[in-house]
């Protein structure tokens, strides 16, 4: 009775999980694909998009607030740390046309009320692509402490640094990538140690390849894990549901209409190797963003919709995420409930 109890549990936890699905939220237009968004918990979050905006939630996206807009700055990243802390990078100049802005990152300690430049120590960097964020409870003076590492990369279309912190914000340092890679879009730190960047080897598209980095120790430095065999090729975004299993989308920017097969990248060793997944035939399914519920469940965004796998990429469903979906956010509850939001040209809720 009791293993009967149990299953009849779990089969209701999983049939719940599959059968929620993605539901478009309601936003201010944007011609264009939208970059990221963040939030710190069912309600409260924040995004932003190329025309310096963003935008914040206190219902779980029902309703949106306009924060900052700032003219010339093109925001591609956000991250919040708590209510109050906050920090968005943007692009940088000589990408995007209409971009002015030569500072790469803002914060802010009142909620996205203010935003201030964040200064840092190190070389300049260019533009920021993605944040990733390790908590750790440490204890000072007998009590106990949340310290936030934060880890900041860029950029497409060169040049590839890092920018880091290990005091929750307060100071920063930046470091040259080039060694390493050329082009910088996204990064996931299983620890502050241990983490992975999605790169390319050539800031010239029709020579690059697709290529992953692994680092553990902190992003000092950097080894290849994964590198496409295939030029016009780069990666996008990564989704670790478990500290073994991850996975990255590959962009291809091939022009020959010949060239159908899109694929990802996916490690069961922890990122030490990696293996190619077929996601679609399809030359116009560029992808974009990727985030998995668990090893086996998980969603792709690309230019002209979404996809869904429910046995960890072997098989893919097309699925409305709307256009160039390209960050997929996933989320528990205290109570281990998923939730998450997805940002492309519209703005989705799972």
């Amino acid at each position: 009775m009791k293993n009967l109890k149990i299953f009849i549990f779990l089969f209701s936890v999983n049939t719940a999980l599959f059968a929620q699905t993605w539901q478009k939220l309601n936003t201010e237009p944007y011609a264009g694909k939208q970059d990221d968004i963040t939030f710190i918990d069912r309600n409260t979050g924040w995004y932003v998009n190329g025309f310096g905006r963003i935008y914040h939630t206190t219902d779980g996206g029902q309703n949106w607030t306009k924060q900052i807009e700032q003219k010339g700055t093109f925001f591609r990243t956000i991250a919040f740390l708590n209510e109050n802390v906050g920090f968005a990078g943007t692009v940088g100049t000589d990408y995007f046309p209409n971009v002015t802005d030569t500072i790469p990152l803002y914060g802010t300690k009142d909620g996205g009320k203010t935003w201030k430049p964040v200064p840092y120590n190190g070389p300049y960097v260019k533009g920021l692509c993605a944040f990733d964020v390790v908590s750790e409870s440490v204890k000072k003076k007998g009590k106990t402490e949340q310290i936030h590492h934060i880890f900041a990369v860029g950029r497409v279309g060169s040049p590839a640094n890092i920018m880091i912190s290990h005091d929750s914000g307060e100071t920063w340092i930046s470091r040259s990538m080039q060694a390493d890679c050329k082009m910088l879009f996204d990064i996931k730190m299983l620890d502050k140690n241990v983490g992975f960047a999605c790169a390319a080897n050539n800031e010239d598209i029709s020579q690059s390849n697709a290529l992953i980095l692994k680092t553990t120790d902190g992003g000092t430095t950097w080894k290849k894990v994964y590198e496409s065999a295939r030029p016009f090729e780069t990666t996008w975004k990564v989704s670790f549901p478990t500290a073994k299993i991850g996975y990255v989308t590959i962009q291809s920017y091939n022009p020959d209409p010949n060239v159908k097969q899109q694929r990802i990248a996916k490690t069961t060793d922890g990122g030490e190797t990696w293996t190619e997944l077929n996601l679609v035939e399809d030359p116009a399914a560029r992808e974009f963003g990727i985030g998995f519920i668990d090893e086996n469940h998980g969603f792709v965004g690309t230019m002209n919709s979404g996809f869904e796998t429910t046995d960890g990429g072997k098989t893919w469903t097309k699925i409305d995420l709307g256009r160039a979906c390209n960050k997929i956010r996933i989320y528990r509850d205290a109570d281990q409930k998923v939730y998450g939001y997805a940002i492309g040209v519209n703005v989705f809720k799972f």
